[in-house]
């Protein structure tokens, strides 16, 4: 299921986001970027809809992944098996 980014505070949406970029590791680009950086990049990226906050039934977590990951996704890794 697809969170809207809007509907979560400022702050919890922020700590989302530390938490997945910490998660993610570390980059092997030629700039390094500050951490409020990488949140505004993340931000910037769910306003555009490339990326998506995703609440896993299955798993009871949140994850952070782009538009096209989830929509590749199989049905049954979303939502629980009743």
């Amino acid at each position: 299921m697809i969170i809207p980014y809007d509907a979560l505070a400022k702050d919890t949406l922020d700590n989302l986001i530390k938490e997945f970029i910490l998660r993610e590791g570390t980059d092997y680009g030629e700039l390094e970027y500050s951490t409020d950086d990488k949140i505004a990049q993340i931000r910037q990226q769910l306003k555009s809809g490339e990326v998506v906050i995703v609440f896993s039934e299955l798993h009871e977590s949140v994850n952070i992944m782009t538009a096209r990951t989830f929509a590749e996704q199989p049905e049954e890794h979303l939502s629980p098996d009743y």
